[in-house]
């Protein structure tokens, strides 16, 4: 047959579903990014609220022969795949004259390495983000420039946070100074987004059918999908129908989480909602982020697993207590081990969605292998509300790019900024600065 373009759909009922990548794709150029390497490289930064436990996440040792902390043990199976960073500050989080206000800083600094203005209104004054500096130039060769995802929503107006604006503790990702770019925090929005053709914002004309016909997306799609098949090869036709199954299976488990509300006597589930298991919300947004990368529907990634401040509770692992309640911990020994629960409950998820990456062939490797997926906290010791040595990951080799499998020291007060320069370099695109960067980080070259 004749070679696939990368930009492949399966179409039927208004939705568009990417495909990922085949054999039969092996000339196209708009998948060739570098000419050592056949898969795009693909950038994502996971965000977690309040800090962590510092002691119990540094390991002791440096190098390569560095055993994992307790917080960081749920990574063993990606031990080799990890660059753990010690020593990167975020000044610009830091009060510099404005006061209160930490929550707010680090949420809104975190990726755009500049001190926002102290408001509550509308004047808001940010800077643009890493991820949407790289979005504006690789996000031409793919569906979506960027998606940003997280797990808990917010209000963009209105103060937050010692005179903040809402805006900032809510948004990580930033198109432009006073542009946020917002989250999505549902499933099934995203899930529709990313394969029913929906575009945020405006109806989509063919999913009142399917909701009507209780069918599954894929259902629309099938006559498309049959002629495909018969054109691919063995090897091919495997990987569509794993890929196929994974969309259905993704889709059936956001059916499956509907929020169930009561009315009189009965029940119903809603058509759509945020899951009530958070645990299944996490890792539903987490193979969602898969299925994009795999899909190459994009190569830039945000995710949000809570706000800064947020003091969800965490009942189903047996902390009830607020987040940002127990990281205000006054040194008390039975709060530092419930932040530490939450913390490793944090770190299983992340490992949960390494995982998946690393599970799925690509290429010369894994999907994981042309990734780099960092994690980090705006934030180190919550009750300080220190903004030094923040515990900062990194995942997925870069396309041989970054040299892993080591715990990294830094010098004290490493601007955060020199990671995001050395991740733009890797993404193609270098700048000579980005927010208060002061170099780049040699230590995670190869």
């Amino acid at each position: 047959m004749k070679t696939l373009s990368r930009r492949t759909v399966l179409r039927g009922a208004g939705a568009a579903v990417a495909l990922p990548l085949l054999e039969a794709m092996g000339s196209d150029p708009a998948r060739a990014q570098a000419p050592a390497t056949k898969a795009p490289t693909r950038m994502a930064f996971i965000y977690v609220p309040n800090g962590v436990h510092m002691p119990d996440w540094t390991p002791r040792a440096t190098g390569p022969d560095y055993d994992l902390s307790p917080l960081l043990e749920p990574l063993r199976s990606v031990r080799d795949d990890l660059l753990v960073l010690s020593g990167l500050t975020l000044d610009q989080a830091r009060a510099h004259g404005d006061g209160g206000g930490d929550h707010a800083r680090a949420m809104s600094a975190f990726l755009t390495g500049t001190h926002p203005r102290k408001t509550g209104g509308a004047d808001l004054r940010a800077g643009i983000s890493v991820d949407q500096l790289a979005a504006r130039k690789v996000g031409q060769a793919t569906r979506f420039a960027s998606l940003e995802i997280g797990c808990e929503g917010g209000r963009d107006s209105g103060q937050c946070d010692h005179g903040y604006s809402c805006a900032y503790q809510v948004n990580l990702s930033w198109r432009g100074e006073s542009a946020p770019a917002t989250k999505e925090v549902d499933p099934r929005l995203v899930f529709e987004r990313l394969f029913a053709g929906r575009v945020r914002g405006q109806a989509d004309p063919g999913a009142a059918r399917r909701e009507r016909r209780d069918r599954s997306l894929l259902d629309f799609v099938a006559e498309d999908a049959r002629k495909l098949r018969d054109k691919l090869g063995g090897t091919d036709r495997r990987k569509l129908e794993e890929y196929l199954s994974g969309v259905r299976e993704i889709e059936r488990r956001i059916d499956r989480a509907r929020p169930v509300i009561e009315v009189g006597q009965s029940t119903l589930a809603r058509p759509a909602g945020i899951p009530s298991d958070y645990r299944e919300h996490l890792r539903l947004m987490s193979d969602l982020l898969v299925l994009a990368f795999r899909a190459d529907l994009t190569r830039i990634a945000t995710f949000v697993f809570a706000n800064d401040g947020s003091n969800r509770s965490y009942g189903a692992i047996g902390v009830p207590e607020g987040h940002h309640d127990l990281s205000h911990h006054g040194k008390d020994p039975r709060k530092y081990e419930k932040i530490r629960t939450i913390n490793r409950f944090h770190i299983e998820q992340y490992a949960y969605l390494l995982d998946r990456l690393k599970a799925v062939p690509e290429g010369d490797g894994t999907l994981l292998d042309h990734c780099m997926i960092a994690y980090g906290s705006g934030i180190s010791d919550g009750n300080a509300h220190s903004h030094d040595d923040l515990p900062i990951l990194v995942a997925g080799k870069g396309n041989g790019t970054l040299k892993t499998g080591r715990h990294v020291l830094l010098p004290n007060g490493t601007p955060l900024t020199n990671l995001h320069l050395s991740l733009l370099d890797r993404m193609g695109v270098p700048v000579e600065s980005f927010g208060d960067s002061t170099g780049r980080l040699a230590a995670v070259d190869p």
